[in-house]
């Protein structure tokens, strides 16, 4: 199946790839902050969580012209941490 891409290229279902991103709530500008973590520019924001979704895909899709990200670290997961 085809479709249009962020850079308005045809894609292919095979030639997707997939990304976690860390995404946030900023509390003083209440826009929603995106990363992917240990991917230096791998980040954008966005009034809604589909904005942001849409520009997150369209900097990985730049970043991702330059070739194959090293990323510096790997997503695991997160913790409940309890204290006292």
């Amino acid at each position: 199946m085809a479709g249009l891409g962020a850079t308005g290229r045809a894609c292919y279902v095979s030639d997707m790839r997939t990304f976690t991103a860390v995404v946030e709530r900023d509390s003083d500008t209440s826009l929603y902050v995106g990363y992917i973590p240990g991917w230096p520019g791998a980040h954008s924001q966005g009034a809604t969580e589909d904005e942001l979704r849409a520009n997150l895909e369209e900097v990985i899709a730049m970043l991702l012209e330059d070739g194959e990200p090293i990323l510096q670290s790997e997503f695991i997961g997160t913790q409940t941490v309890r204290v006292a």
